[in-house]
């Protein structure tokens, strides 16, 4: 399935600095709790799946519990979300191998492709860096 509108695909770290509430994090949550605001966004279940985890890991900066995690999640559910398929998994591999990335940051290169997304909101590849036609941007810059 392609995005008819969401053009920017979210990575987990963005979810979580829009969580944080430790005092040198304010800049950064305020402006990623306003890109959640936006409507041209997209992710997929492995950003869900690793939000949870590590929001709710008892040793996070960003500690939340169970039930406010998954409420949390729950507004996102507004956003086309991209399932983990066969087709994915083989792309995110393919894509590990020709760029020399890890597995997980190839799944969400993957799944920002496979969803028609032209940028990826992280802060965990370079920014500018660009995957066949996904560029990456550090919205914190």
């Amino acid at each position: 399935m392609r995005c008819t509108i969401a053009v920017r695909f979210l990575d987990t770290n963005i979810l979580l600095v829009a969580i944080s509430s430790h005092p040198n994090e304010v800049e950064r949550a305020e402006r990623a709790a306003s890109l959640l605001c936006d409507r041209d966004l997209a992710l997929s279940l492995q950003v869900l799946q690793e939000f949870y985890a590590q929001a709710t890991r008892p040793t996070s900066s960003v500690r939340i519990g169970h039930d406010v995690a998954v409420a949390f999640m729950a507004t996102l559910h507004r956003f086309p979300i991209q399932e983990i398929t066969l087709d994915l998994l083989t792309l995110a591999l393919a894509i590990r191998v020709r760029w020399r990335i890890s597995y997980w940051d190839a799944a969400i290169v993957a799944a920002a492709r496979t969803l028609g997304c032209d940028t990826l909101l992280t802060e965990d590849l370079q920014h500018g860096q660009q995957f066949d036609g996904v560029r990456v941007i550090n919205p914190f810059l």
